[in-house]
């Protein structure tokens, strides 16, 4: 009897300390370096007519290494900031480098990942006064191009798979917030919805999610971070209080830092790692840093 107690013991332990060793809590060092002797990906330009904005638009495509016309593969539409366009991750986040490295681990399904540019109108360049209200209200207009133009064009143009469960979106700052808004309020689009200090273009929370039944029947993974010292932390905050009065499944990622690339490509890394992979949600708080987990109020991170 008591051989068996040990036995079941040990089979516990063991099981315990594998799942808590699984969890990276942030990016290792290098992570975000060009490494030569492993096999990369490619990043090509697209373009593509938006019926939207009445013009030809440009989008970044990476493709994965080994990247085959025979294969079909999942989406990640990955988006920029206020002050960026469809380079700003290119220049200051190095998504292809991360993934690359990433894809040598074997820590990643093999994904496109498709960088837009979230200003949809016919002079979308990051120049002049970005906060005009004009340019602001175009990244409200990139829902409708990147549902009815964008996500057309990339599904005709690469074998990539058309239902919800593979498809994802995530963003930073701005970007976070047309994340979470096109995401939420397309679930039949969106299975994977990741937000990176999402800035105040995020809808309020009862109006971003008014049915938080058809989430949790709909999303496979939600996740909202930020970095600790960032003075945007209330939004995710708020969203994260009224997931969680809610119950609505979803990793509350606090890590160390602002508002800046450091923190986002910190982000990235992690999420890409979650993407279209089976999903324990039990697993979910424990996707922090900083020690505020998913089932708190995550107040104390302000």
């Amino acid at each position: 009897m008591k051989k068996l107690a040990f036995t079941v013991f040990y089979v516990f332990l063991s099981t315990f300390l594998s799942w808590a060793q699984s969890i990276e809590k942030m990016a290792p060092q290098g992570f975000d370096q060009h490494q030569a002797n492993i096999r990369h990906g490619k990043v090509d330009t697209v373009t593509y007519d938006s019926k939207t904005v009445g013009v030809k638009r440009k989008a970044l495509v990476y493709t994965p290494p080994g990247y085959s016309e025979k294969k079909k593969y999942p989406v990640l539409y990955l988006l920029h900031g206020i002050g960026g366009d469809e380079y700003e991750w290119l220049r200051n986040g190095q998504p292809q480098i991360i993934l690359d490295n990433l894809y040598a681990q074997g820590k990643v399904e093999p994904m496109i990942v498709v960088l837009p540019n979230g200003r949809a109108m016919p002079n979308d360049r990051a120049e002049g006064n970005v906060f005009d209200s004009t340019k602001v209200q175009a990244f409200a207009t990139f829902e409708k191009d990147l549902l009815h133009d964008l996500i057309p064009f990339i599904e005709q143009k690469y074998p990539v798979y058309k239902d919800q469960k593979r498809r994802a979106i995530a963003g930073l700052s701005m970007g976070g917030g047309q994340s979470l808004n096109f995401g939420l309020g397309n679930l039949d689009k969106f299975a994977w919805v990741g937000g990176f200090s999402s800035a105040p273009n995020t809808k309020a929370p009862q109006e971003l999610l008014p049915d938080p039944a058809e989430a949790k029947k709909k999303l496979l993974l939600l996740w909202v971070s930020c970095g600790k010292e960032d003075n945007l932390m209330r939004i995710s905050t708020r969203t994260h209080d009224y997931l969680t009065s809610n119950q609505v499944p979803h990793i509350f990622y606090v890590e160390p830092g602002g508002h800046d690339f450091n923190v986002w490509k910190n982000d990235l890394y992690m999420f890409a790692q979650l993407l279209f992979k089976p999903v324990d949600a039990s697993k979910f708080s424990e996707y922090t840093v900083l020690g505020v987990p998913a089932t708190t109020t995550g107040r104390s991170a302000e």
